[in-house]
């Protein structure tokens, strides 16, 4: 059985965990599980919202494509 499982969760786990406790990223999961059960959804959508705004105010990132 291989230990170190190597999986892009973003995209394989779209619908779930595939691996279940094979997960290698399972101390986040239930992490964000504790979250979800703990915080009250006006204090998540608060956070969104001073996310977003904090996003608002940073200057813009000038992306330049590489010289090839």
């Amino acid at each position: 059985m291989e230990e170190n499982i190597k999986i892009n969760c973003q995209k394989a786990c779209v619908n779930g965990c595939v691996l279940g406790d094979k997960c290698p990223n399972i101390e986040y999961r239930e992490a964000a599980s504790q979250f979800i059960q703990d915080t009250p959804l006006d204090k998540m959508l608060e956070m969104a919202e001073a996310a977003r705004l904090k996003k608002m105010m940073e200057p813009p990132k000038w992306v330049f494509p590489e010289d090839n």
